[in-house]
């Protein structure tokens, strides 16, 4: 009865969860339906290509600020509430847009990048990092497959059509189609198990359950250490416990640094493919850059099949090591794309790419739901600040670099920093590794055995994090979250 009813529960999660990752597909197409109609429309209005720069440099400069602040928005509201509401939001801003007069859209346009720069880095920060809770343990690496799968054919689809869309319906269309996407995100959101209320009160509920049953296990402790954040008693906290989500992993600070560099990487390849196709075909730039975006989705949605078949045959995720290997072949494939390879070498180029980079997203996001929940807020919230700076940052660089460089250079310097630092943190990583191994070697046999529903036993005794994406696995990288 207790297994079926089990069993039951947890089909439940993953059919709810698969519809929110629906919901998040579509409003993911629409925002990248939003990413080139918007451009189009700041041009359209301004005349000027100097405030679509601006344009997307707040965009960046507002989702880098929201990463900085989703741990306090968390400690407040409930993950349910801040996805509805950072669906709700940017539904509202585009409404507006289509609403304003024509003496107020310059004022409105930015009002909108702002919006949407936030309220999207909000979401996924806190989609990110509420995933364990909505799937239940050991489930983590097959829904950040179905995610990522769900963003890249959504990426690919709003790219596609976005020429379309403009052209034959027009930006007014547009914004409203891109509207629908958000709202269908914001109902499916609904639909989660959650409270939508502050979520205050039941942390203290439960920081308060968890002292009573858990006595002195030392978990505890640990997270009492990282949530004395916004909203605690005299906020005391608040910058140090993002510091604290960082010591939590040997290599979490070395992981987040890499992420930021790979953002950087990316600015390079984004802002030089346009470049480098128009040099290739002058009178049909478009193709290379469709190809090529249509064949890395495809690499993406692949790899996710794969990662979900070990991980279901084996029980483990790739880990620490697997973001590190993944992304110098990320970094390694897209140099390669601006060789000048034959065409079929490209896409193979291309497919390898999309698959590394799927990888590594998995792998990374992964690892960090290891952490503790209100640390994982943390690192999330510090991640997505770190990639919207390397990315905004990235993108100042090589727009003018691209000037004087030749793509190929460009994208080679930004992506060989990327492979530089990967190789020291797997250098890291394995040397963790070899002196944890030994370590292992002289516990009991029965504390290495994993049975069914040790991870959670273990997760409370402080030795791992109740079945959490590597620690589940009979080796360790030396990139564990310890509990205790």
């Amino acid at each position: 009865m207790t297994s079926g009813t089990a069993s039951g529960t947890a089909a439940l999660q993953e059919r709810r969860y698969r519809i929110l990752v629906t919901g998040y597909a579509i409003s993911s197409y629409g925002t990248f339906l939003n990413v080139v109609a918007l451009s189009l429309y700041v041009y359209a209005v301004t005349d000027r290509a100097l405030a679509v720069g601006v344009f997307m440099a707040v965009r960046l400069a507002a989702g880098f600020v929201a990463g900085l602040a989703a741990a306090a928005v968390l400690a407040r509201w409930s993950a349910k509430g801040v996805m509805f509401w950072a669906n709700v939001a940017q539904a509202a801003a585009l409404l507006l847009l289509v609403l304003a007069p024509d003496g107020f859209r310059t004022g409105t346009l930015f009002a909108v990048s702002t919006v949407v720069g936030a309220s999207g880095t909000l979401f996924m920060v806190t989609l990110r990092s509420s995933i364990p809770d909505m799937v239940g343990e050991g489930r983590h690496t097959w829904a950040n497959s179905l995610m990522v799968s769900g963003r890249s054919m959504a990426m690919v689809a709003g790219f596609a059509s976005s020429g379309v869309v403009v052209s034959l319906l027009g930006y007014t269309a547009a914004f409203l189609v891109d509207m629908a996407t958000f709202l269908v995100c914001a109902l499916t959101v609904l639909l989660l198990p959650m409270s939508m209320g502050p979520a205050r009160g039941n942390e203290e509920n439960e920081e308060k359950d968890s002292q009573g049953k858990d006595g002195g296990d030392g978990q505890g402790s640990q997270e009492e250490e990282g949530t004395d954040g916004p909203g605690s008693r005299g906020g005391r906290r608040r910058v140090p416990a993002a510091l604290v989500a960082l010591g939590a992993v040997p290599v979490l600070g070395l992981m987040v640094a890499l992420r930021g560099i790979d953002a950087l990487g990316s600015s390079s390849h984004n802002a030089a493919l346009p470049v480098y196709s128009t040099e290739l075909d002058a009178d049909n730039p478009a193709v290379f850059v469709s190809v090529f975006w249509c064949v890395w989705a495809l690499g993406n949605v692949l790899v996710q099949q794969v990662l979900q078949r070990y991980t279901k045959r084996t029980g483990r995720s790739v880990g620490a090591l697997g973001f590190g290997l993944g992304t110098i072949a990320m970094s390694g494939t897209f140099i390669l794309a601006f060789a000048g390879l034959p065409w079929a070498a490209t896409v193979l180029v291309a497919l390898l790419a999309g698959a590394a980079d799927g990888l590594t997203e998995v792998s990374y996001t992964s690892h960090l739901q290891t952490l503790p929940s209100p640390l994982r807020t943390h690192a999330f919230g510090l991640s997505a600040t770190v990639e919207n700076l390397g990315f905004g940052v990235g993108m100042i660089v090589v727009a003018a670099a691209l000037d004087v460089f030749t793509p190929l250079s460009v994208v080679g310097v930004a992506h060989g920093a990327a492979i530089v630092l990967a190789l020291v943190y797997v250098a890291r990583v394995l040397r963790g590794r070899g002196a944890q191994e030994p370590q292992e070697a002289h516990e009991p046999q029965q504390a290495q055995e994993t049975v069914p529903g040790s991870e959670e036993r273990e997760g409370k005794n402080g030795k791992g994090e109740s079945g959490a994406g590597p620690a589940r696995g009979g080796h360790r990288d030396g990139a564990e979250v310890s509990g205790g």
